[in-house]
């Protein structure tokens, strides 16, 4: 595979990429010791939308202008992503958490509901945990919070499952582990950061195409370097904290929706139940591991029935 170099980052600054988002402007703000960078638009009650790995809260673009007929919308880059601050700790979900938290309360926001995918979907329900008085909803889109069935993540794919497509029966997740290493995985991708994209979108989607040229070029611009990879790795290292306090927390009692692709499907229906007490999981079966861009007229209909 031919390597396509990253354009200039400021072909891809967040001031050029809002141009895509009428009504939206830009924002940062420093709370919990760290300065956030978001990005807002719309009227209404609020919605907190977290992205997850590899993106940022540009990923939100084939929904974002349709939620904000209906909602305030916060897109937020979180902790360790994009134009948001990367220190050398607090990616423990909790922390994390915290910065939202924090955030909304500098908004003048008393409760918010709460989008969450891949990554973001985690500290979504880490805010959840943790503040139920200020949270309204919270839609997680294939993501949930740490736990230990973590652990039993297979160190080899099942015969036969790793191949082309990711296996939904069988998911293979070897980045999870990959992304636990410290130091070494900058030192490979720095630069190179494109190849792990196109790979993942290629493994992880039903449909590739819908990641278009335009949006890799913006991840790669984002996650070249390597800082902004050691950062993204953190929330995984992380996750021994995060599974250490996930057995502090009490199951979820506000409305909790999961909405699974075919390849968290399964997962998502064995774990979300043990922590939230009102669920409703719906599965997008025909998209992948992107929802957003495979399915946004669905996960819009999902999203906006159920915040309604």
């Amino acid at each position: 595979m031919q390597l396509t170099p990253s354009a200039p980052s400021d072909a891809y600054s967040d001031e050029q990429l809002l141009e895509q988002f009428p009504g939206f402007t830009n924002h940062y703000a420093t709370v919990n010791g760290i300065r956030l960078h978001y990005v807002q638009g719309g009227s209404g009650k609020p919605l907190v939308c977290l992205p997850g790995w590899p993106q940022t809260w540009y990923s939100f673009h084939p929904i974002a202008a349709q939620l904000a007929e209906h909602y305030h919308v916060i897109l937020l880059d979180i902790r360790g992503m994009g134009s948001s601050d990367k220190p050398a700790t607090g990616y423990d979900k909790k922390t994390m958490a915290q910065d939202v938290y924090e955030l909304t309360r500098l908004l003048g926001l008393s409760e918010v509901s709460l989008l969450g995918h891949d990554i973001g979907g985690m500290v979504a329900m880490s805010f959840a945990f943790n503040y139920p008085d200020a949270t309204h909803k919270v839609v997680v889109a294939d993501g949930g919070h740490p736990s230990e069935g973590m652990r039993y993540m297979s160190l080899l794919p099942a015969p036969g499952a790793f191949e082309a497509k990711m296996d939904g029966n069988n998911p293979y997740v070897w980045w999870m582990s990959f992304n636990q290493v410290k130091e070494l995985p900058e030192q490979l991708l720095a630069g190179r950061f494109r190849y792990l994209l196109d790979w993942l979108f290629r493994y992880v989607m039903v449909d590739e195409h819908k990641m278009v040229e335009f949006d890799r070029q913006v991840y790669a611009a984002a996650y070249d370097d390597a800082e902004s990879i050691r950062a993204a790795n953190a929330w995984y290292q992380a996750f021994e904290q995060d599974m250490q306090d996930a057995k502090t927390y009490a199951p979820l009692a506000m409305p909790v929706l999961g909405i699974a692709s075919y390849v968290s499907y399964q997962t998502m229906n064995r774990g979300l139940p043990d922590v939230a007490q009102n669920l409703e999981v719906v599965g997008l079966l025909d998209s992948g591991h992107y929802l957003f861009e495979e399915s946004p007229a669905q996960v819009l209909a999902a999203v906006l029935r159920f915040l309604e």
